[in-house]
């Protein structure tokens, strides 16, 4: 009996293998699904935690991040002193300068907000190392986080979404949040003691998350860092209450006189401080190393500037550098990512986007 003939290399069943091909793309679509929360609209997800920051907006700003939508662009270096070398075998740590690009900004997904919308700050950098490799990362101006959990993070912003009838937040609806979530009381406690600084150059910045540093002997440790400025705090006046945007001309005018510097701090954690919980600081007399001078030369608009395509995930990490055990780590890397893909998309279809809305709201 003649035998069928056998299927030589690159060809055979073409209902086959087409089935293969598309059992494939099925799998990578409901992958890509689920990750978007579509297939388990109960989930948690990257787009529930956007959409909501939209919502707490007031509406989507096409163009702009979700948020910490209000900033501007920052670029210099930083001069590395060699003392973080003791704790971690990045590069960036290696005496020298490594160029650097910013962002300064205030929190909530409205570009237009005035500038005492919040009263904190936040400065997000990326290094970009000899070797190739980068460092972002995103700071605040408290040296902690209002909740423990992503899932508590959701509430919050639930919380915030403004009513209808007034176009702001429901006060009783946050202070039931804060009353059901006493792992917020630090933040609370630390914002009532500290007034918002008079300007982005004399506020301190706080990476707040741990991250694991191994040094050049495979020695991990927990740290956290702080970027504290060499210009001295000053709280904000009754005039600067009153001004919209007196951040970036306060910065503007300081920058016009010469460079600004900060000091990048290492704060090493002891046996049993808690890394996953960005709630609780450590206790003031754990060793903090001085690793060397942030100087920020210049600054320019974040419609245009160096930092307008920076994702700045702070689990984009050097060799040497590496995420801890905090759960919002992923949380923040997921939702960064999202509203880098929305924003980015919304400025390739309408390249126009940022100088239609700001005409729109100067009007």
């Amino acid at each position: 009996m003649t035998q069928p003939p056998v299927p030589q290399s690159g060809r055979g069943c073409v209902p086959c293998r087409l089935a293969a091909i598309g059992a494939v793309v099925l799998a990578l679509a409901g992958g890509f699904a689920y990750t978007a929360g579509w297939l388990t609209p109960a989930r948690l997800s990257a787009s529930r935690f956007i959409d909501t920051f939209e919502t707490v907006a007031g509406r989507p700003h096409p163009g702009y991040r979700r948020n910490h939508a209000k900033g501007l662009c920052v670029e210099g270096y930083f001069d590395s002193n060699g003392n973080g070398a003791a704790l971690s075998r990045a590069a960036v740590f290696t005496p020298g300068r490594t160029p650097v690009t910013g962002r300064f900004a205030v929190p909530g997904g409205n570009p237009f907000a005035p500038d005492i919308s919040s009263p904190v700050r936040s400065l997000a950098l990326e290094f970009q190392l000899a070797n190739g490799e980068q460092w972002r990362t995103g700071m605040n101006s408290t040296p902690v986080f209002a909740v423990h959990t992503p899932a508590q993070f959701y509430q919050q912003l639930l919380a915030a979404r403004p009513d209808p009838a007034t176009g702001k937040a429901d006060p009783a609806k946050l202070k039931a949040f804060y009353a059901a979530n006493p792992e917020t009381v630090p933040f609370q406690n630390w914002v009532k003691a500290h007034p918002p600084s008079s300007s982005l150059a004399n506020a301190a910045y706080y990476g707040i998350n741990a991250f694991r540093f191994t040094d050049g002997s495979n020695t991990t440790r927990a740290v956290r860092w702080a970027m504290v400025p060499e210009t001295r705090y000053a709280p904000i006046t009754d005039a600067q209450k009153a001004a919209k945007n007196f951040l970036q001309a306060d910065l503007d005018e300081r920058l016009g006189k010469g460079p600004l510097r900060w000091h990048l701090i290492l704060t090493v954690a002891q046996p049993g401080d808690p890394t996953d919980d960005a709630t609780l600081q450590w206790p003031d007399d754990r060793q903090q190393v001085d690793a060397g001078t942030l100087v920020l030369e210049r600054a320019s608009s974040q419609e245009d500037g160096a930092c307008r395509d920076i994702n700045f995930d702070p689990t984009i990490l050097p060799a040497g550098i590496a995420s801890s055990d905090d759960p919002l780590l992923a949380a923040r890397s997921a939702a960064y990512a999202l509203s880098y893909q929305r924003r980015t998309r919304e400025e390739t279809l309408h390249p126009a986007v940022h100088q239609t809305q700001t005409h729109g709201d100067r009007s």
